[in-house]
Order: structure tokens, then C-alpha cells, then sequence
């Protein structure tokens, strides 16, 4: 049996504000490519469809048109529900989508209850565990601890319990959404941790031929059967240098036999980039990095004005950009001055010129003066239509 496993599309999210709907449709054409060109027998999603309980429209209708895609394919697919889904609308109408081939497991109740198909070796049973938060279930689950370890342990038992009594020779696959360790976190993910501790040991997972895990957004190897896809599209710059894609994973007779990444398309790279202002716009070695998403680090002792602006003549893209001057000292707090007797304008002089290290020009401080005397004659007005 032939098992696409991907994970974490968080379809609605964006970008440092730039839209990725266009990429993640993208990347859902190369799924469905691939259960044809690679003649995949079942594609699991363990979790995080979506990037927020309460998805924007346009993100549900490309889930929906996903979906239905997948349903009219070769291919089966088992779907669970991630930390940043809505279990109960993820999970609605999932008795009736099941006869489509579809199968959505959203309930931690239903963790010992496979999803079951069959190839020409015998039975597999699909074990599709929804996102368990050990608050929810530590009391109706009867647990002695209040942890992520915990509930996946109880999970595990209830999916041992069930594969016991199946045939000799049922191969199986669990779907899970947690931080096993092993894996690395991205700064895109949301913290699971429950009283500062978020792992759970790959030990959870003896006991069935391949676990099929989401949740961090970087592909991890933890043992040849226990693996995470990663997200398919980059949502933060720490995923500049992380490869994006789908395992293919092969089942035999025996169980686990192998697993192929399949790289996704990339809509555009990212990139990182570091030194002072001049260097940035000039240097021939950063010419492959101009039609990348860009997080820029300007170096200048001085803080250069328009620095973005000047940026973005070259790297059109620049999303993010800091300043780290060479040579400035360690930041420490701030100055306090005194206010009282002191203008509102010559207190922002003092603070364009903290931020910056140099004075504002002429110019800046006349636009300053205007916009205090501005705010001065507003605040005058409020004062007198509220008499």
C-alpha cells in the first residue's frame, strides 16, 4: 500500500501579510498529481487544515474543493483535526462524507476505532487521532497526569486494545498531532505546552507500522517509521533552509518498508540577509536572492533613513527588516528624561533621535512640530464638544 502523508496546511494563513491562498492551491494541484503519477492508495493529513478555528471563506472553499478532489481520486483519506482546528467544524457532517471516501476524525472518542482498508497483503487499519488537549480529557479519560504524554498514551492503548483484536497480519498506521521529541520547532507553530512541558516520546508509537505525525513545520526523521511531513508552505523565516513536501510511504507485507520525500513546489523562496545599507544594494553574491521573500538585517552604525525603501528597489520582496548596528553598544534601558516643563515636540526630538542616534533633520522636525500641534488642536476641539 502506498500512503501520501502531509500535514499542517493552515490553509488562511498568511505571510508577514502577503497571501499564500495562491500557493496553497498550488500545492494542493501537486497533491492530487501525485496520488495519480504515483499511484497512491491512501492520503493521510494529520492535522491543521486550517490556521484558525474560524477560517476565512475563501480558505474553506479551497478545503472543500480540496476535499472533493481527493474524494474523485484513486486514493483514500483519512483527515484528523490539528491544535489550530475547530474539532467540531472540521468534523461536521463526517458520517456523511465517509461513504465518499473521506474520513474525517475529529472526536477523541473515537481514537480505537480504524478507519480500515484492504490491499493485496490483507487488512490495514488507519488509526486517525485528533489533537488531544490533556486538559479536556484528564477527567473523562480517568488520567493520572496532566500532560500531552499522558492522553497519547491513553490513546495508544485504545489503539493497541483494537489492533489486538483484529487478524494476525493487520498492519496499521496511527495519525497524531504533538511535539514528539526528536523533532525541532519553527517560530510558526503554535506552543502546546501544558505546564512547560510539550514533548512526547517516540516510545508511544511502538507497536504500529508507521506513524504519520503533524504538527512541527519542518520534515523530521525521528525513526524510519515515525515521521513528520511538515507544513507544505513556509510560514516563518527560522523555515528558510527546511525542504517542503509529502513522505511517500511504502507498506509491505511485513509492514514499513520505505519512505520517499516528494518535494512540493516552492511559490518563492525565502532568503536572510545581513551587512550595512550600501553593501545590501550593491553586492553581486545577493543577486539570486532579489525575487525572494526577504528578512533583511542592516548593520550601519547609524541607522540609514528609507532604509525599507532602498530595500525594495533591489529586493522587491523585503518583508522583514531590523537593525543591528556594528559596533553599537548593548541595548540597555531606556534614557529617562524628564517631561514635565518639556515640550511634546522636544520630546519627540529626543526620541527620534534615541531610536535613530542621529537628530532629525529640518525637515523631520517640522513635520514633527506640525503633527504635535495637530494633535494639540484636536485634543483642544474633544475637550470643548464634550462641555
Amino acid at each position: 500500500m502506498r500512503i501520501l502523508h502531509t500535514s499542517d496546511w493552515h490553509l488562511g494563513r498568511s505571510f508577514h501579510r502577503e497571501g499564500l491562498l495562491g500557493a496553497q492551491a498550488s500545492y494542493v494541484d501537486h497533491l492530487l498529481d501525485t496520488v495519480e503519477s504515483a499511484a497512491v492508495d491512501l492520503v493521510v493529513v494529520s492535522g491543521d487544515v486550517y490556521d484558525r478555528a474560524l477560517p476565512p471563506v475563501d480558505a474553506v472553499a479551497l478545503a472543500d474543493e480540496t476535499f472533493a478532489r481527493l474524494a474523485a481520486s484513486r486514493a483514500r483519506v483519512v483527515v484528523t483535526s490539528g491544535n489550530h482546528d475547530s474539532a467540531r467544524r472540521l468534523g461536521f457532517n463526517s458520517r456523511l462524507i465517509d461513504s465518499a471516501g473521506v474520513h474525517f476524525r475529529t472526536d477523541a472518542a473515537s481514537c480505537g476505532t480504524p478507519v480500515m482498508l484492504e490491499d493485496e497483503h490483507g487488512p490495514v487499519a488507519v488509526y486517525g487521532l485528533p489533537y488531544l488537549e490533556p486538559d479536556v480529557l484528564r477527567e473523562p479519560w480517568g488520567l493520572e497526569s496532566r500532560s500531552h504524554t499522558a492522553v497519547l498514551t491513553e490513546a495508544m492503548r485504545r489503539v493497541g486494545a483494537d489492533l489486538a483484536g483484529r487478524p494476525a497480519g493487520t498492519r496499521s498506521v496511527a495519525m497524531a498531532h504533538a511535539f514528539v521529541a526528536g523533532g525541532e520547532a519553527s517560530d510558526s507553530e503554535r506552543d502546546i505546552s501544558v505546564g512547560g512541558v510539550a514533548m512526547v516520546p517516540t516510545s508511544v508509537f511502538d507497536g504500529v507500522d508507521y506513524a504519520a505525525l503533524g504538527h512541527l513545520h519542518g520534515r523530521h526523521t525521528l525513526t524510519d517509521s515515525v515521521r513528520y511531513s511538515g507544513s507544505p508552505v513556509a510560514y516563518s523565516f527560522s523555515e528558510t533552509r527546511q525542504l517542503k513536501g509529502s513522505w511517500l510511504v511504502e507498506l509491505g507485507r511485513e509492514g514499513f518498508e520505505r519512505a520517499d520525500f516528494v518535494e512540493a513546489p516552492v511559490p518563492r523562496r525565502l532568503a536572510r540577509i545581513r551587512g550595512d545599507l550600501d553593501h545590501l544594494l550593491s553586492a553581486p553574491a545577493l543577486a539570486d536572492t532579489e525575487d525572494c521573500w526577504v528578512q533583511a538585517v542592516v548593520t550601519d552604525p547609524v541607522r540609514p533613513t528609507q532604509a525599507m525603501e532602498r530595500l525594495r528597489t533591489r529586493f522587491p520582496h523585503t518583508l522583514v527588516l531590523s537593525f543591528e548596528p556594528v559596533g553599537g553598544s548593548p541595548a540597555t534601558a531606556p534614557v529617562s528624561r524628564p517631561v514635565t516643563g518639556r515640550t511634546d515636540h522636544e520630546v519627540a526630538l529626543d526620541f527620534v533621535a534615541d531610536v535613530r542616534g542621529t537628530p532629525a533633520t529640518e525637515t523631520e522636525a517640522a513635520l514633527l512640530l506640525d503633527a504635535c500641534d495637530s494633535c494639540r488642536v484636536a485634543g483642544e476641539a474633544d475637550q470643548v464638544v464634550g462641555a
